[in-house]
């Protein structure tokens, strides 16, 4: 039967499972307690077939599927990594919504963001901002593939499945947004 690795790292935004299959990083959960963690891992499974198999993240092997991927989101956070070049499993996005996620994995770099509308246009749906945040909002790979950058058109942050004060961290992580003062 197939399977997929599964961890949770803690972050700066808080815990995070990753999970991956043998084509690459196909889920990153915020707020990854035992309750999310557990409810994400049997969804999982059942939308790809195939058995979970839990690994410790001090004890990844050097050559499982997770091991790059542990330690790209810890250099993206230690603020030594702007640019994931992480294999993806696209498999749990589709249609629109993955061009739009693609898209703006290839077009908005580390410490840019876009207005919904723009990436919109850039996809050739003048007019479906709202199209587009909903594609933001089923993106399974947040940080990675960076749901975070994208905003209002008149400045404020907008949604983000991982809270706005997740998205303020990481605008900050990137010099978007100052620090928050405490």
């Amino acid at each position: 039967m197939k399977s997929f690795e599964w961890t949770v790292v803690d972050s700066p935004v808080g815990p995070l499972l990753l999970a991956a299959t043998d084509r690459g990083l196909v889920n990153v959960v915020f707020h990854a307690d035992e309750q999310v963690r557990d409810a994400a891992v049997r969804r999982l499974a059942a939308r790809l077939g195939a058995a979970p198999v839990g690994v410790s993240a001090a004890a990844i092997p050097p050559a499982g599927w997770l091991a790059e991927p542990v330690r790209q989101i810890a250099a993206y956070f230690a603020g030594g990594l702007t640019e994931f070049s992480l294999p993806l499993d696209w498999s749990l996005s589709g249609g629109f919504n993955r061009e739009v996620l693609r898209r703006l994995a290839e077009d908005v770099p580390y410490g840019t963001v876009v207005g919904y509308g723009e990436l919109a246009a850039r996809v050739d749906r003048p007019g479906g901002a709202q199209a587009v945040g909903a594609a933001m909002g089923s993106s399974p790979l947040p940080v990675v593939v960076a749901c975070h950058r994208v905003v209002e058109t008149d400045g404020k942050l907008g949604g983000f499945g991982g809270g706005l004060e997740a998205k303020r961290r990481l605008l900050a992580l990137e010099g978007v947004l100052p620090e928050p003062l405490f």
